[in-house]
This record gives structure tokens, C-alpha cells and sequence, in this order.
């Protein structure tokens, strides 16, 4: 997840504090319990803005959900990802466990959050780098809108997902219903969330997340 002089296993995806505000927010709009930030995705102001979704980039519907299954691949062939997912749970300090170091092309699912595929949004999470090399979301921040997500099923169906939107969240400006919210009640959707911005030294951490979100527009095999 970071490079430079950190040892393997400290920094985290976001701060303790953020993943507590994820667990609420999961329980909350996982399943459309509110209406979430109403489909808006442009990047937001104040936050270090990435691509966000560029006018005249044309997307393709909404599929309906699928039955809630768990997901044992993703593919994104557009940055070159093609990796297996595991379930991950919560450390002792409350955060979401990415994969270990020693796996760094593999990704991480909130396995008690939504099936990717199911009405919610399903949460997946990887490592950028170590402190040796890229890891397997080293260039998630060059998905465009418009790309496609592949999440292989354990059933063998694949849910099939197109990007809309790519920001860039400082931690200090961290917001967690935009980040975890629905976009739009009733649909499936995915995020991707990694490290981004800068590698600070003093607290062994990145400065910022890069978070790509995505909705279900295709199934296969079900």
C-alpha cells in the first residue's frame, strides 16, 4: 500500500477513524436504507479531484441486481488487474484488513458488506505498493468512466460493472457517505478504493485515497 522506509504491516487504508465511520455507513446505505448522496459524482469540491465523470462519456444502463453471491476474482483489463479476492474482516484497532503484504496482487472484500452483484455497494480494497514494488491497485487511478470491472462469482457467474466515476480523497477531507453511499437506490454497485496522493514519512501513510466507483450493467452465467 505505501512505499519508501515503513515496515511491512503498519499504515492503513484510511485511518481508524474513517473505518469506523464505514462500518455505520455500510449498516446504514449497503442496502439503500437512505437515499444516499442521489447519484451525484462529479468530483467534489474542496477534495483532490481526479477524473470524476467527464461530460459526454456515454453510459450504459443499470442492470437489475443479482442474488447475493460472493466474489472470487476481479478483472479490470483496461489498467491490467487480474486478481483474486479474499474476504477480509476487522483488526483489533477496528479497521478493514487489506490482504496481507506477502499477497500484494491480491484484493480485499468486506466480506460482511454487500455481494458484489447485490443491491448495495459492495466494497473492495488493495494494496498501491510495497515497500519493494507496485502492488495490485499500483494503477487504479488511471480507470477512466466508461471501463469495465469484471468480479468473477463463486458460482462461476460474473457481474460485469461499468466505472463512473474516479476521485481522489484527502484524509482530512475524507467523506464517507460519498465514498460508501449508493449513488443511486436500488442498484448494484462496486467500489475500489487504494492509497493515493503522497507517501508521508512521519506518519507512515498516504495522504489521500483514489476511489473508483462502478454500478452493475452486465451478468453472465446466471
Amino acid at each position: 500500500m505505501s512505499s519508501g522506509e515503513r515496515a511491512p504491516g503498519n499504515g492503513r487504508l484510511l485511518t481508524g477513524l474513517a473505518w469506523a465511520i464505514l462500518l455505520l455507513a455500510l449498516w446504514l446505505w449497503g442496502r439503500d436504507a437512505t437515499d444516499g448522496p442521489g447519484g451525484a459524482s462529479a468530483p467534489t469540491t474542496g477534495d483532490v479531484a481526479a477524473v470524476g465523470r467527464p461530460l459526454g462519456v456515454p453510459l450504459p444502463p443499470a442492470r437489475d441486481p443479482l442474488t447475493p453471491v460472493g466474489p472470487s476474482r476481479v478483472d479490470i483489463p483496461s489498467i491490467g488487474v487480474s486478481a483474486p479476492v479474499v474476504a477480509r474482516g476487522l483488526d483489533t484497532t477496528g479497521a478493514v484488513e487489506p490482504p496481507p503484504y506477502e499477497l500484494p496482487n491480491t484484493v480485499g472484500w468486506f466480506g460482511t458488506g454487500t455481494r458484489p452483484g447485490a443491491r448495495g455497494a459492495a466494497l473492495f480494497v488493495g494494496h498501491v505498493d510495497t515497500t519493494t514494488k507496485p502492488a495490485v491497485f499500483y494503477n487504479l487511478s488511471a480507470a477512466r468512466p466508461g471501463e469495465k470491472i469484471r468480479v468473477t462469482r463463486t458460482d462461476g457467474s460474473v457481474a460485469v460493472f461499468t466505472i463512473d466515476d474516479v476521485q481522489v480523497f484527502s484524509r482530512e477531507r475524507f467523506d464517507a457517505q460519498k465514498v460508501y453511499g449508493v449513488r443511486e437506490p436500488g442498484r448494484a454497485e462496486l467500489r475500489l478504493i487504494t492509497c493515493g496522493g503522497t507517501y508521508d514519512k512521519k506518519t507512515s501513510s498516504y495522504t489521500a485515497n483514489v476511489v473508483v466507483s462502478a454500478y452493475l450493467t452486465e451478468a453472465r452465467g446466471v
